[in-house]
């Protein structure tokens, strides 16, 4: 389920964007911007250590792109299991040698390991934060048209109704040509249950990413 929300910042006049997947966890693409960063640092083991992590990533992302092609679990399971034992044994060859920069990236892949390598062990969670960036345009193409909210009454108000409108169009819910006609069913059907004449509708699916 995609959630948006919109705190006003007073100060600065702007909106601050964060949509959240039901199960988000760290985007890996942040650890590959990090890693080659890294590479192009000068600093003790620097480039080995960037291109180690770098390899590992990459391949993360090709088991993933199978998976979504294949659907294939335990074969997805088992190179997860190969690569988290190839990310411990990089961790720890390199944690105690790296200078500051590498070991400020390493120690924060081994503290943080559930979150930056969730997607290894749950395939229907994306490893990248794609998904969060295409939801964002909607909201973006929004306040450059009508110049944004007035209140934080209507923020919310607004991002209420696009985590609808966009959880309803990555569920497959809804297309360009009847998107207002579902739209409009989840709305009826909302009104319906708050006089108890219809069950809630719920945007919560099964497979929900």
């Amino acid at each position: 389920m995609i959630i948006w929300d919109f705190p006003l910042l007073k100060r600065r006049g702007l909106w601050k964007f964060i949509i959240q997947n039901r199960q988000s966890k760290i985007p890996n693409g942040a650890v590959s911007r990090h890693c080659q960063k890294l590479i192009t640092t000068p600093g003790k083991d620097n480039k080995l250590i960037g291109e180690a992590l770098t390899e590992i990533i990459d391949e993360a992302f090709k088991q993933h792109r199978l998976w979504r092609e294949t659907s294939n679990q335990q074969n997805y399971l088992d190179s997860a299991a190969e690569l988290k034992t190839r990310i411990n044994l990089t961790l720890n060859k390199w944690i105690e040698k790296a200078g500051y920069e590498a070991g400020k990236l390493l120690r924060n892949l081994k503290l943080k390991a559930d979150q930056w390598w969730y997607f290894l062990d749950h395939p229907e969670i994306t490893p990248d934060n794609n998904l969060a960036e295409r939801a964002l345009r909607l909201a973006v193409t929004k306040r450059k048209v009508s110049g944004g909210s007035r209140s934080l009454e209507r923020f919310q108000e607004t991002a209420n109704l696009l985590s609808v409108i966009q959880t309803c169009r990555f569920q497959g819910r809804s297309t360009l040509k009847d998107t207002a006609s579902h739209m409009m069913d989840f709305f009826t059907q909302s009104l319906m249950a708050t006089v108890a004449i219809h069950e809630r509708p719920s945007l919560i699916s099964h497979f929900d990413i």
